[in-house]
């Protein structure tokens, strides 16, 4: 079975994330994607996040219509931190027949040796699926000398460039901008009735 990870805190999660997923879906050939929601990651720390029950409600408004698509609770029911080296080692005893590609942007690809534990992330990898971002350019030669098998692992997925992210989601909400075709449907609902990113 190949497997695809996609972890982030999907604060909320948007189209772009979706459209992201779909594509990496069809193109790594996966058999199911799991959504990693990271309930407390330790490089946000010092940032508010949205209760984990909120980003659940959200998320699974978000992929109920995706037989592909499951939410995985790994890094929920467990105590933090959530680092993906532990997550990926949890998900390969989990799914002990698994292919386990890990999905990230390209921005995490060229900071990856900053990760905690990178060599031992990419060899708990099978494969990288790698969504290219806009003005981001990685040096994978570079990253083959700091983490060597980098290169053979590493797949670009080749999907439209969406400049949408969470943060500016979040900041268009609280200015009270237009924000509901961003989302999924039933999200637009969930933060009108929670009040989310609203300010005060």
């Amino acid at each position: 079975m190949r497997l695809g990870v996609f972890g982030g805190t999907f604060d909320p999660p948007h189209v772009g994330h979706l459209i992201l997923a779909d594509e990496a879906y069809q193109q790594l050939r996966l058999n199911r994607l799991l959504w990693v929601l990271t309930s407390n990651p330790p490089h946000k720390r010092v940032q508010g996040i949205t209760p984990v029950q909120y980003r659940i409600e959200m998320l699974e408004a978000a992929i109920a219509n995706n037989p592909n698509f499951e939410l995985s609770r790994v890094d929920i029911d467990r105590p933090s931190p959530h680092y993906a080296v532990d997550t990926v080692r949890l998900l390969a005893s989990q799914y002990p027949e698994a292919c386990i590609i890990y999905l990230m942007g390209e921005d995490s690809l060229r900071d990856l040796p900053l990760w905690y534990k990178p060599v031992e992330f990419l060899q708990t990898c099978s494969a990288l699926g790698v969504m290219r971002r806009l003005a981001v350019q990685v040096d994978l030669r570079s990253l083959e000398n700091q983490l060597p098998g980098i290169t053979s692992k590493t797949n670009y997925i080749d999907a439209p460039l969406i400049d949408i992210s969470a943060s500016q989601l979040r900041q268009r909400i609280a200015q009270g901008r237009p924000y509901r075709y961003f989302l999924a449907p039933g999200i637009y609902q969930i933060i009108q009735n929670h009040k989310l990113y609203q300010l005060a």
